[in-house]
């Protein structure tokens, strides 16, 4: 029996440790880099997460955001070696113990004393691991969610702003790549994306330990660190004759690797169910979403029936693929399962006959355990994980799919665009057509000065209101150019039914500009010029107005947006379509009167509209148009 010696000199090991810790950060943090770099290169997902958030890490604002990567990866070294010192704490514990019990037995009163000390010693170091691990954890906690909040803010403003640029939410549905359900990818995928957790989104939580990038620098770091502890624990065994040499470190290195072989291979077509879970959630949803907004309609049309039916079919497809998805879960997760509890007593069936035999103390194969446990665990970090980076995956390939989609939208040809200073509005060969090549538009040369006002008519099919989309840059299939004034809102378009925000009364009335920028006052007078007076108290109110406010109404706060904005063009499409006479008569007196110098085009079927006007564009089909006078006969001059 030999008395009780510590494992490590634990007074003198702070020095060693901070030293090991800086050495495992500073090689960590280069091969990291190198492993990135080259993931970035040489894989399609890789280059995927790039072309998402490549220029968030990139530039002189990114130094503190590597800097702060650099904290983290120091709060994974400094977990590492906590682990390991509580390795040997694990063997002091119970070698003080044995020793303990074997000098009591023995009537060894100093060496029981010396190991009763021990115990207590090793109590304390305990006490001093875990407090240092709680505060490791809590500020790792910490730092980490600052991270992921500074980066899902920039990235969801990146893609809201690349969404919204060049007005590519329009010009996408041309494209031919269908991109659905934006506002998921927006808001969800964005969250899985930044946290990195697999297919979960952020919670209050999550620290690296949790993360897949710092799970598997964590992962590789405890193999190096364990490794030694191991081997040095590690005993030659006998079996059949054959003698292993060092049995236990090698069994934890083949067992894994032959774990993981197999479940890369029932895990691999879990990216793909993923995917397709999200995508047909996501149609459902929409479905729904799309329902709720078309109640009325669905309501005057009795069509609850067919509208069950559509949402059946949708649900379907997602209880169709979950099915697969579940299936090939269970064979993954009962594979790691099975591989675990196979695993667990490996370290002491192949360690008991060194502890039956002598050559090894109780708290010896307690380290042992411990770090087969650890290495075992580490190296089947990328098998256990592998369904959750195939979850993460699929959130790469959505929100590349909408990056590359609002670039394409963005390629896509737009009428040319000239701005002019003196107010003006002049289309210069003009040629509008259909996405399938069919003329709308013969090259249409005009101008029309300022206060001058305009009619565009034809027949249903002709391409009026493409006409208009064409001069706001939203239709591809246009070419020739425009000179207008192209100052902030100096140009409006306004829609046959009006775009109503979500917010107060205030906010829908304003519109497009921000809430807050137009006085109260002018608002509310403006609310009783265009026949809204019973409104004007009411501007406080958050409602969904696009349901409260009848169609007349949304019309009458779209020309009161105009009469508050004051643009010098404004371009109207079928924009009284929902008023009487009376009240078109009274928002058309209401532009020209309060602004005279303002160009009008209106687009309209209805022939009360043609009197507001001097000037008539009419479109004849085919691309054949005629331009006159509004009255008489005279031809309007080009």
């Amino acid at each position: 029996m030999e008395p009780y010696t510590p494992s490590l000199n634990w007074g003198h090991e702070l020095v060693p440790s901070l030293l090991w810790i800086l050495k495992a950060w500073a090689i960590s943090a280069a091969l990291a880099l190198i492993v990135l770099v080259l993931l970035a290169r040489l894989t399609i997902w890789g280059r995927q997460y790039w072309r998402i958030t490549g220029d968030y890490f990139t530039g002189r604002s990114a130094v503190k955001l590597w800097i702060w990567l650099g904290v983290l990866l120091l709060s994974v070294m400094i977990s590492v070696r906590i682990n390991v010192l509580i390795s040997y704490f694990s063997n002091d514990l119970y070698t003080s113990l044995q020793v303990a019990f074997e000098a009591t037995s023995a009537n060894e009163a100093v060496m029981r004393a010396d190991a009763i000390r021990g115990f207590w010693h090793a109590l304390i170091i305990f006490g001093i691991l875990a407090t240092i691990y709680i505060s490791q954890v809590m500020l790792d906690i910490y730092l980490t969610q600052r991270f992921i909040i500074r980066w899902r803010t920039w990235l969801t403003d990146r893609l809201t702003g690349d969404w919204l640029g060049d007005r590519a939410y329009y010009r996408g549905r041309f494209t031919g790549s269908h991109t659905d359900n934006p506002d998921q990818r927006i808001q969800l995928d964005v969250d899985i994306f930044t946290t990195g957790t697999g297919g979960s989104p952020n919670s209050p939580t999550v620290g690296t330990g949790s993360m897949l990038l710092f799970g598997a620098i964590s992962s590789v770091s405890t193999v190096v660190a364990f490794v030694p502890i191991l081997w040095g624990l590690s005993y030659d065994v006998t079996v059949f004759g054959l003698t292993l040499p060092k049995a236990l470190f090698w069994v934890a290195f083949v067992y894994v690797f032959f774990a993981t072989v197999v479940a890369f291979w029932i895990g691999r077509p879990l990216i793909r169910f993923s995917f397709r879970n999200e995508l047909t959630n996501a149609a459902f949803r929409y479905s729904l979403v799309r329902l709720r907004d078309a109640a009325e309609a669905v309501g005057f049309y009795r069509g609850e029936t067919t509208e069950r039916g559509l949402l059946k079919t949708r649900f379907d497809n997602i209880i169709t693929n979950y099915r697969g998805y579940v299936r090939r879960t269970l064979e993954f997760t009962g594979w790691n399962l099975a591989m675990s509890q196979i695993i667990t007593p490996l370290p002491l069936i192949v360690q008991a006959p060194n502890l039956f035999s002598g050559k090894m103390d109780f708290g010896d194969v307690t380290q042992s355990a411990s770090a087969f446990s650890n290495i075992s665990d580490s190296l089947s970090f990328f098998r256990n994980a592998y369904d959750q980076f195939a979850a993460y995956r699929a959130s790469i390939i959505r929100l590349y799919g909408l990056v590359e989609a609002n670039q394409l939208a963005r390629e896509m040809p737009s009428l040319e665009t000239v701005p002019c200073t003196d107010g003006s509005l002049e289309l210069r060969s003009v040629e509008v057509r259909t996405p399938g090549g069919s003329q709308l538009v013969d090259p249409l040369d005009l101008r029309l000065e300022p206060g001058e006002t305009m009619v565009v008519t034809g027949r249903s099919g002709t391409g009026k209101t493409t006409l208009l989309r064409s001069l706001a840059q939203m239709w591809p299939y246009t070419t020739g150019t425009v000179h207008r004034p192209t100052d902030e809102h100096q140009t409006m378009f306004l829609s046959q039914m009006p775009y109503v925000p979500l917010g107060d009364l205030r906010t829908v009335l304003s519109y497009p500009a921000r809430s807050g920028q137009i006085p109260d006052r002018d608002l509310q007078q403006m609310l009783t010029k265009v026949a809204l007076p019973h409104l004007t108290n009411r501007l406080n109110e958050e409602e969904d107005w696009a349901k409260v406010l009848s169609p007349g109404e949304q019309q009458r706060v779209a020309f009161a947006r105009i009469l508050l904005t004051k643009p010098r063009v404004a371009l109207l499409d079928e924009a009284t379509s929902a008023l009487d006479e009376g009240l078109e008569f009274v928002v058309y007196d209401l532009v020209r009167s309060e602004l005279p110098d303002t160009i009008v085009v209106s687009v309209s079927h209805r022939p009360t509209v043609d009197r507001y006007h001097d000037r008539q564009l009419e479109l004849l089909g085919e691309g054949a148009w005629r331009l006159g006078r509004v009255q008489g006969t005279e031809p309007a001059p080009l």
